[in-house]
């Protein structure tokens, strides 16, 4: 048994984490987060209110907790927070805390899908072509050189945040003017080639530059999609477990276009172009998808494997796992209800007897 404190608590990637933990092993599981109404959700043993990374006296509380609870390891799930936290990483292990994290540049790199995206392009992947919109100039060059048959261009923004911070596609240009100059975007945004709707996400783990898991999902769909313009929430609706040689192949070479000794999580996140190949986008550095206890759920539990790399247990999975999980298992989520593992012969099994049920309730 171990004690694991978690920082994010209350949110929705961090309390997948929790619950993954909770599900497989003993541990005493530390709940850190900045909303006291998000933390009350979670299924944390203890929880502790924290402030917000980016506050003044946030090391002062963090070290605090730290030192008092000495938990055996810390896991974030905010590729932020662990940004600021890595500039004390020492006085964090000096308290006897263990973590599994890529390097400071590594972390800075992701964070930043232009700098990824340089990387990758660095490297020889096939990537859309982008173009930095820094001003009009920039952005009628953008619609063309990167204009696709219906004259669309991609637009999003290159700083930190998730959701598809910004993302746009349209073939107007005064449209995409105006949505910039709303966003104070000119030098944040790019404007990149439009890729399909097709995507999917390579998860894994790796220690002191070895391969120790991974695992391929399709996103089928995204959650509350019709809120956003571009349709991309950062939301999975509706996961998949699949596999591919060749999106192995390239998420790896990915992940090493970041860095040459990979430790901890990267989740390289594709779409496909025309041509049917799968174009990284970006990598989601050092914290697992919020959707990770489909994995677990299903027999693939990331976040217990881990814990146990990071804490040297013996009961470490073999290396260079990749795509353990059978295709075709499905993980359904919505507001307010609890998650489903499923396939998709049980979802048209189960509406046959919905369906019967109606009818008999209708003639009577």
């Amino acid at each position: 048994m171990a004690k694991i404190a978690v920082a994010g608590a209350g949110s929705a990637q961090s309390n997948g984490v929790i619950n993954c933990l909770l599900k497989d092993s003993n541990d005493i599981i530390i709940g850190l987060g900045c909303d006291m109404y998000e933390l009350s959700l979670c299924n944390a043993h203890k929880k502790y209110l924290v402030p917000h990374s980016t506050a003044s006296d946030y090391k002062e509380k963090l070290l605090s907790i730290l030192n008092e609870e000495k938990p055996d390891m810390l896991h974030f799930q905010h590729d932020l927070e662990l940004s600021i936290a890595l500039k004390f990483q020492k006085e964090i292990e000096a308290a006897g805390v263990k973590m599994l994290v890529p390097d400071y540049e590594t972390i800075d790199t992701c964070v930043y899908k232009y700098k990824t995206w340089q990387k990758f392009k660095a490297a020889g992947i096939t990537v859309p072509e982008n173009i930095v919109i820094n001003n009009e100039d920039d952005l009628k060059r953008s619609f063309k050189e990167l204009g696709d048959e219906d004259g669309k261009i991609w637009l999003r923004s290159m700083s930190i945040g998730g959701g598809g911070k910004g993302s746009l596609p349209t073939n107007d240009f005064d449209a995409a003017s105006e949505w910039i100059s709303k966003r104070n975007g000119w030098g944040d945004f790019v404007a990149a080639e439009m890729l399909t709707a097709k995507s999917v996400t390579w998860l894994s783990i790796w220690k002191n530059g070895e391969l120790v898991v991974a695992q391929t999902r399709k996103r089928n769909s995204w959650t509350h999609s019709a809120l956003s313009p571009s349709g991309v929430t950062g939301v999975t609706k509706v996961g998949e477990t699949y596999s591919s040689a060749m999106v192995d192949e390239i998420a790896i070479k990915a992940v090493k276009a970041v860095t040459n000794t990979p430790n901890g999580i990267f989740g390289v996140d594709m779409t496909y172009d025309k041509n049917g190949i799968p174009n990284p986008t970006e990598i989601n550095i050092a914290r697992f998808f919020t959707t990770v206890q489909f994995f677990a759920e299903a027999g693939l539990n990331m976040p217990k494997i881990l814990r146990d790399i990071t804490l040297n247990s013996q009961s470490v999975i073999s290396k260079n796992i990749i795509n353990p999980l059978p295709d075709g298992l499905l993980w359904l989520r919505a507001m307010d209800s609890a998650p489903k593992l499923t396939t998709m012969q049980q979802i048209k099994d189960d509406l046959n007897i919905v369906n019967t049920q109606s009818a008999t309730i209708g003639q009577a």
